[in-house]
Formats: C-alpha cells, sequence, structure tokens
C-alpha cells in the first residue's frame, strides 16, 4: 500500500506541524509574559516557553531535516509511512503534554522519548551505508535529549536549579555547532551552484578554528558551575576577560568565513541571500555575549535571541522553504511567499535583539512585536506550503 504523500518523507510532516506550533507557542507564551501566568507550579510561562523552542520546536525542524537529507547522504530510505506517522505523533504528543500536563513525569516521559526514537531511526541507515561522516548528526540528537533530561531534573528539583540554565545554554550551543557544521556544507555549495561567478573559498585552518573555537566555548558554558567556584579575585577576573575575548574572536573567525562565501553576490537570489543573512546572526549573538557579559555558562537575551530567531529561524525557514520546492519538484524561486517568511523573521529579531537593548522602557512592546512578526512568518510559511507538503510530487 502506497504512503500518503504527506508521510513519504520526513521534511512534510516536521515542517508543516513546527511552522503551526510556532504560530501557536508564541502568542501563548506572550499570553504567559504579560499576565504572570504559571503553566504549573514546577514550570512557569518562561521555563515553557525556553523548553519548547529548544526540545520542541528546534528537533521537529532539526529531524524532519535530517530524514531528508540522511536519505540523500545514504541513498537509503528514512522513515516514512507508518513508521514516519507514528514518530509525528510522538512528537505532537510531547507538546500537547507540555500544555495539559507540564511538569509532570508522564510529560516529561513522552517528551524525552522523541530525540533518542528519531536518533535510533537515524543512526540505522548511517550504519548500513557507513556514512561515518556524517555520523556526528546522532551526537547532536542525543546531546539534546542529555540537555532536556538536564533541564527536566532541574524543574522537578532532582538537580540544582543552576543546572536548568546550564542546560538551556548547553542545547543553544549544541544547535549553534550544527549549523555552522550544515551551514558550512550548504550555503557556499548552493550559492556557487547557482551563481556561476560565485567562488566561494574555504580555507582547512579557518573551518578547524569556526568549529572548534565554538566546542570550546560549549566546553567553558558546560563546566560554569566549576568555574564560579573559583573565589580568588584576581583569577577570576582573568578567566572573565579570557572568555570575552574568546568570544569576540570566534565571531571574528566566524565574520571571515562567511565573507570568503561572498555573499553579496547571492543580493538578486532571495532564496540565496536569506542564507548567509542568517548565518550572520551567529558572530552577532557572539559580539553581544562578548560585549554584554563575559561570564561562561550564562548568555545575555539579546544575544539568545540574536541566535534563536535570527539565526536558527532565519536558517530553518531557508532551508524549509529551499528543501520543500526542491523535494517536491517545484523551481527553486523565491515568491512572495518565501519573501515575507524571510523578511518577517528578520524584522523579528531586528524588533526583539535591538529594539529591547536600545529602548528598554518600551521592552513589553519590542517583544510583542517581535512576536507578531515571528507568527506571520510562520503562518506564511503554513498557509503557503501546505498544498506542496501535502500533494504529491511534481512529476519530473
Amino acid at each position: 500500500m502506497t504512503a500518503h504523500p504527506f508521510f513519504s518523507i520526513g521534511f512534510r510532516p516536521f515542517y508543516l506541524g513546527a511552522a503551526l506550533f510556532a504560530c501557536l507557542a508564541i502568542p501563548l507564551w506572550t499570553v504567559g509574559y504579560t499576565t504572570g501566568t504559571r503553566f504549573s507550579g514546577t514550570f512557569p510561562a518562561f521555563s515553557w516557553h525556553v523548553h519548547e523552542m529548544l526540545f520542541g520546536f528546534a528537533p521537529a525542524v532539526i529531524v524532519g531535516f535530517l530524514l531528508t537529507a540522511v536519505r540523500n547522504w545514504t541513498g537509503l530510505p528514512t522513515a516514512s509511512a507508518g513508521h514516519l506517522a507514528a514518530l509525528f505523533t510522538l512528537w505532537i504528543a510531547g507538546r500537547v503534554a507540555a500544555v495539559i500536563a507540564p511538569g509532570t513525569i508522564p510529560a516529561a516521559l513522552v517528551g524525552l522519548s522523541f530525540l533518542p526514537i528519531a536518533a535510533c531511526l537515524l543512526a540505522l541507515p548511517l550504519w548500513r551505508a557507513r556514512n561515518a561522516r556524517n555520523g556526528f548528526i546522532i551526537g547532536v540528537l542525543l546531546l539534546l535529549f542529555l540537555t532536556n533530561v538536564a533541564f527536566y531534573g532541574a524543574g522537578f528539583g532532582w538537580l540544582p536549579v543552576t543546572a536548568m540554565r546550564i542546560a538551556e545554554v548547553t542545547a543553544l550551543n549544541v544547535i549553534t555547532l550544527l549549523m555552522i557544521i550544515i551551514g558550512g556544507r550548504v550555503i557556499p555549495a548552493f550559492s556557487a551552484n547557482a551563481i556561476e561567478s560565485l567562488k566561494p573559498k574555504r580555507w582547512p585552518a579557518l573551518e578547524t578554528f569556526a568549529v572548534g573555537l565554538m566546542v570550546l566555548i560549549a566546553l567553558l558554558d558546560l563546566l560554569a558551575p566549576l568555574l564560579a567556584r573559583l573565589q580568588a579575585p584576581l583569577l577570576v577576573g582573568t578567566a572573565a576577560t579570557t572568555y570575552q575575548l574568546l568570544l569576540v574572536t570566534t565571531a571574528m573567525v566566524h565574520l571571515v568565513r562567511l565573507a570568503a562565501w561572498q555573499p553579496w553576490k547571492t543580493l538578486q537570489n532571495p532564496l540565496l541571500l536569506v542564507l548567509p543573512v542568517s548565518y550572520l546572526w551567529i558572530p552577532i549573538c557572539l559580539l553581544l555575549r562578548g560585549l554584554l557579559n563575559g561570564s561562561p555558562g550564562y548568555i545575555p537575551s539579546p544575544a539568545v535571541h540574536a541566535l534563536v530567531v535570527g539565526a536558527m529561524a532565519g536558517l530553518m525557514l531557508s532551508m524549509m522553504t529551499r528543501s520543500a520546492l526542491g523535494h517536491t519538484g517545484r523551481p527553486l524561486r523565491a515568491g512572495a511567499v518565501e519573501v515575507t517568511c524571510f523578511l518577517a523573521i528578520h524584522a523579528a529579531a531586528l524588533a526583539r535583539v535591538f529594539g529591547t537593548l536600545l529602548d528598554p522602557a518600551h521592552t513589553t512592546t519590542w517583544i510583542a512585536v517581535s512576536g507578531i512578526l515571528w507568527t506571520i512568518a510562520f503562518a506564511t510559511f503554513a498557509a503557503g506550503y501546505l498544498p506542496i507538503l501535502t500533494a504529491p510530487r511534481r512529476a519530473g
């Protein structure tokens, strides 16, 4: 029996599901933020917001992308039909449980089960194809799973309350590393394939520094509680200054890396231009971290949202539109839907980051503006791509 097109490949259900969830989750959180509502005695609205963005929304897009990419990388099938429907249903159950029974052990177990199961489904074709080069994605999913465990453990009081913040920061760093690695592969490749005059440069030393410095930052953030126990003022001050210098240096490395891809040559192609523009938010995040606070284990709110709204959501929307068009047999060309998505999400990032940073007296207003623009971006994608994601691939 042939599977319905919607469950024929991973990107279809997970892209649509993530977009619809993004349209609901941010308005729901905004209500909680403005009214001070607690979703339960364990998780206030803010913790639910953090959790669902990092462990609900983001994994849906990541898994949808990887189920599709691994099929291309290995030439072997990934989850489809009943298996894909079951995995998607499990993800939905986790989101529903986080709303109707937040902060409870059953909800935690449902939510926690998604990432390890997805990792197993992806590991099988990689192992069968002996595709070691892309095996790191399994580590990424398992690290996100472990940080989710720590987040719940802190919420239940089984771990120190600081573990929740470390889990959040670690998850952000893991997602950043994924964007750095995958972005470094696809952004210059897509651009060079489409524009004959564009010749991106890749230097092995620069690539090593770009990833290695981010790994070092992630490790220092993870060890933050241990570093905080250092009582010698001179040592602590020196460590903070060194960490700040590390953040700024890493930002500079990524700006050089981005410039080597010659993004200015993509100005006439929105589907290409949005990729380097989204990547630009990664060094912006690192610069903001270095300038606003130099201590390991803490990311100031403007830096968090530069990463989550600008880089993560921006890259996700750019890949969601591009892969959905390509894998359904449509031209790789941005129309009104795509341009609206791209403009709205980056306007949301500008409002959330620089609006609140430069005009703190109206923070609530800027957050509301950013939330509206975020919702417009993902609602536009959901409405515009619903017929694409549910219809059979075009012939030819």
